[in-house]
């Protein structure tokens, strides 16, 4: 049974095995896009992860008491399914692989991110539901696997199968490791405007640091408008960013305060953010429909 898979050999037709998220980096590292490398722990491992530690029928019974219009079912459910992930061994061939596909990536810090099976699937938005871990290290990758695991079962994720009248549908989850980029500028674009849907528009947000503080909303990033036809920049709000998000010396992520001097300037150049828009429009011609998309410089 294949239990991972490197990016180059995923694409969109993977979305069971690789989910949404894994699918789509295959996808664009096939098209030439530029992507840091990485790969993707498939839904397979999961299941065999629960089937080797039973702990597939525990978690059956266990959502079998839930339900959903009394919160505290859920609370429950949640907490008892996250200790018994967390609390489990991982079997010796999962953890052999992903020791051995994290060496060969050859990066000291990657990011974590689940990949739910029902990601892209018309009924249900699973992007917003699941867990990433930036920043993180040899020494706690396998624990953060778990915890990718493990958030297929948070309150949120469980509220949400039962209320989308997912729960007896199968809903797995791959986990995608990708090489950490230490962003100096980051952020998120939309192929077309997202509020007039104007699809003459590319829509571009831009901090410094890492681009969670702004997918997270804690920060209120630069906007900037491009025209696609022809390609000029329409407008421009820049703000002052008085700290950021950057990686800890040990690992994980810190708050940092930016200089007033530093953080009243424009984060991207008008050349970068014209750079940036022929990434975007590369993308969205590939897929043949409007995209957002995390950026980093």
């Amino acid at each position: 049974m294949e239990l991972l898979r490197d990016f180059k050999n995923i694409d969109t037709s993977d979305i069971s095995l690789a989910g949404g998220k894994g699918a789509s980096l295959g996808e664009m590292t096939k098209a030439g896009i530029p992507i840091p490398s990485g790969f993707v722990i498939l839904s397979n491992a999961f299941e065999k992860f629960l089937e080797e530690t039973d702990l597939n029928v525990e978690i059956d019974a266990i959502l079998g008491s839930v339900n959903h219009k009394e919160i505290h079912t859920v609370e429950h459910a949640s907490e008892k399914i996250e200790a018994l992930i967390l609390g489990a061994v991982m079997p010796k061939d999962i953890k052999d692989e992903v020791q051995k596909f994290f060496k060969n990536l050859d990066s000291q810090y990657v990011a974590v991110r689940s990949s739910a099976t029902a990601e892209d699937s018309a009924s249900a938005a699973w992007a917003g539901q699941l867990e990433s871990y930036l920043n993180t290290t040899e020494k706690n990758l396998l624990e953060n696997v778990k915890k990718c695991w493990a958030s297929l079962f948070t309150p949120r994720s469980i509220f949400y199968r039962f209320e989308k009248d997912l729960h007896k549908q199968k809903i797995s989850v791959a986990v995608v490791v990708q090489m950490m980029i230490e962003s100096e500028k980051s952020g998120i674009a939309f192929s077309v405007h997202p509020v007039t849907q104007d699809r003459n528009q590319v829509i571009i947000e831009a901090g410094f640091g890492l681009g969670e503080a702004i997918v997270s909303g804690q920060i209120t990033p630069d906007s900037y408008v491009v025209k696609k036809q022809p390609r000029q920049i329409i407008d421009k709000n820049v703000q002052t960013q008085s700290r950021g998000l950057y990686r800890a010396e040990k690992g994980g992520n810190e708050w940092q305060d930016i200089l007033k001097e530093e953080g009243e300037k424009q984060v991207l150049s008008d050349e970068e953010i014209l750079e940036l828009s022929e990434t975007i429009l590369r993308i969205e011609n590939h897929y043949g429909f409007p995209c957002d998309i995390e950026w980093v410089f």
